[in-house]
């Protein structure tokens, strides 16, 4: 009789395979910055590395308040940034993004008014202002695709910083193993076909092939869900 297998012990949530992000920041913009005709004045006080986030973080200090949002490029500490409906579209400046021109790179959008920030985030990352449609605005993601958010959402222009940083190679196993173990995944990643076939569905045999259909239904017993689950299509496209 075989143990679970891999797929099985990832979803029990065991400390083994649980995220542990012992971050310093909580980043995010606070709404109540943004005032009627007015601009409020912020000042860079620090950039710095936050664990488990990929991006550097600037902290702001405006009007007696002090928060944490994922610096830009450009950023610098003591710079002054703008915050308001009236605000230039500079780089790190905090504007509403129906008051942003079409063609603004763009990032930390709040998705709803006051959600402090959830789209676009990521290091190296930005996304552009592409249409005002009165009080709502378009705005393609670096994923390609398009949403439609308030005009009132406020976001920070420019483009986040720390970019190149999945280019750089990992030069050894042993930064590979720590990084894939803070994203709670188990590396490296034996496959399933050179297990026996007590350990894995696709296991056993004197060669290196499943044997059986790779797809697998959505409703399969945990057990055997591996490979494609429920799979759209299979096979090459056809150009």
């Amino acid at each position: 009789m075989g143990r679970n297998i891999r797929a099985q012990r990832l979803g029990r949530g065991s400390p083994t395979f649980k995220a542990s992000l012992a971050r310093k920041y909580k980043v995010g913009i606070p709404s109540m910055l943004i005032r009627q005709g007015k601009i409020v004045s912020g000042v860079v006080r620090e950039l710095a590395h936050d664990p488990g986030r990929g991006a550097p973080v600037a902290e702001i200090q405006a009007d007696g308040t002090v928060f944490a949002i994922p610096a830009v490029e450009g950023m610098y500490v003591g710079q002054v940034l703008q915050i308001g409906e009236s605000a230039e579209p500079a780089a790190g400046n905090i504007v509403p993004v129906g008051r942003l021109p079409e063609g603004t790179a763009v990032s930390c959008i709040e998705l709803h008014p006051g959600d402090g920030g959830k789209l676009v985030r990521s290091s190296g990352t930005h996304a552009i202002i592409m249409a005002q449609l009165g009080d709502r605005t378009i705005i393609r993601l670096p994923s390609k695709k398009t949403v439609e958010v308030p005009a009132s959402s406020l976001a920070v222009v420019g483009v986040v910083a720390g970019g190149g940083r999945v280019d750089k190679p990992f030069l050894k196993a042993g930064k590979k193993y720590h990084w894939m173990k803070a994203k709670h995944r188990p590396w490296p990643r034996v496959r399933g076909v050179a297990m026996v076939p007590a350990l894995h569905p696709f296991g056993g045999g004197s060669h290196k092939k499943i044997g059986r259909p790779e797809t697998i239904d959505r409703n399969a017993p945990p057990g055997r869900k591996v490979g494609l689950i429920a799979a759209r299509r299979t096979g090459r496209k056809k150009r």
